[in-house]
């Protein structure tokens, strides 16, 4: 059994140490997987070598503003499961991200690595389409759930589906974050909130960009708007630290 992984370089695997950048964990220390393949495609999607590449059908009708395709060999990888838990526990950490792409493509082989862990609490980070594998339950202290708004380029029929949203809002390890692009998607995420029931003390909204500068300029308007509804607000820690790279 085993994963398909995207890389940092041709044959090596996007496993990793860092601080977590987004969301509730925002800050803290953990090893990181990203997973490729994607049922969805953003975009600005800051990781469309996951799943944006050369040739046929994985292009069409998926645009990307960069509009760059990547080569799939070099850019994905496949592991054992047992190779993937080695990996994760030689790094030392405690805590795990499961990343993607969209990591619940692979819901059944991740339950299975996530088994092999000793010691680990495990977030998995999510669009919200796919139900998690039943298996992953006991595993997975986290959720973290980023339905994509009409912004990101999807339709609604594919990114925001009725059944999906109704379960994550009544999933208690399921915390919710919108990314939002100007100020007007604002009105899009409350409509959601209060279509699905979502409890407010689970949502961040976290500004889109891939520039330091872009964040900021985007936060300005962002933090009174969180302020005034009674929502969480994200940043995107690694962007300033690091900047838009892989392995961050």
């Amino acid at each position: 059994m085993s994963l398909t992984l995207a890389t940092v370089t041709p044959g090596e695997p996007e496993i990793f140490a860092s601080l977590q950048g987004e969301g509730r964990s925002a800050g803290l220390p953990c090893t990181f997987v990203r997973l490729s393949r994607c049922n969805l495609a953003c975009t600005w999607c800051d990781t469309a070598y996951t799943w944006r590449f050369e040739g046929g059908a994985d292009l069409l009708g998926r645009p990307h503003r960069d509009a760059i395709a990547f080569e799939r060999k070099a850019n994905q990888v496949v592991l054992s499961e047992e190779d993937v838990a080695e990996r994760i526990m030689a790094l030392g950490g405690n805590r795990l991200v499961i990343t993607g792409g969209e990591p619940m493509l692979q819901g059944a082989a991740l339950a299975r690595m996530a088994g092999l862990l000793e010691g680990h609490t495990i977030e998995i980070e999510t669009n919200g389409t796919v139900d998690p594998h039943h298996a992953l339950g006991l595993l997975v202290a986290q959720y973290n759930v980023s339905p994509k708004l009409s912004h990101s380029g999807n339709i609604a029929d594919i990114a925001l589906i009725p059944e999906r949203l109704s379960g994550w809002a009544t999933e208690p390890k399921a915390y919710f974050k919108f990314v939002v692009a100007a100020p007007e998607d604002l009105a899009e995420v409350l409509d959601l909130i209060a279509i699905y029931a979502i409890p407010k003390q689970r949502v961040q909204l976290m500004p889109e960009g891939t520039r330091s500068a872009d964040l900021r300029a985007r936060e300005a308007w962002l933090a009174p708007l969180c302020q005034e509804h009674g929502l969480g607000m994200s940043d995107r820690l690694h962007i300033h630290l690091y900047g838009d790279t892989r392995g961050t």
